[in-house]
C-alpha cells in the first residue's frame, strides 16, 4: 500500500488548508495590531505638537502685544519730544539765544523701516526643538 488514499489525501490537504488560514488570520491581525500602535503613536505625537503650536502661539500673542504697548509709547514719546522740540524752537526764537534742539529720528517713528541689509534670514530644523 503505497499510495494513499482519497480520503487521507483530502484530510491532509484539509489540514495543511486549515492551517494556512489560521497562519494568514495571524499575520493579518499581527498588522492590524503593528497599525494601530502606528496610529496610538501618531495620536499621541500630534497631541505634543498641537500642544507645542498652542504654546507658541501663546508666546506670539504675548509678545504681540508686548510690541504693541512699545510702538504706543514711541509714538506717545515722540509726541512729546515733538512738543518739547516746539516750545524749544519758541524760546529759541523769543529769547534769540541758539538752542541745541535734537530732531526726532525718522527710524523711531518709524521703526518698521529701519535700515538694513539685505540679508536673508537664515533658519533650519535644528533651530525648533520638538
Amino acid at each position: 500500500m503505497s499510495s494513499l488514499t482519497n480520503d487521507e489525501r483530502k484530510r491532509k490537504r484539509m489540514l495543511s488548508n486549515r492551517e494556512s488560514a489560521r497562519r494568514s488570520r495571524t499575520r493579518k491581525q499581527q498588522r492590524l495590531d503593528d497599525l494601530m500602535n502606528l496610529a496610538a503613536q501618531l495620536k499621541y505625537q500630534n497631541s505634543q505638537i498641537n500642544a507645542q503650536i498652542n504654546l507658541a502661539t501663546q508666546q506670539y500673542i504675548t509678545v504681540e502685544s508686548e510690541n504693541a504697548i512699545l510702538r504706543a509709547q514711541l509714538h506717545e514719546l515722540a509726541e512729546r519730544l515733538h512738543s518739547v522740540n516746539s516750545v524749544l524752537r519758541m524760546v529759541e526764537e523769543v529769547s534769540g539765544m541758539a538752542m541745541d534742539i535734537p530732531e526726532i529720528p525718522i527710524p523711531l517713528l518709524k521703526p518698521w523701516q529701519l535700515p538694513s541689509t539685505s540679508q536673508p534670514i537664515m533658519a533650519n530644523a535644528d533651530m525648533f526643538q520638538f
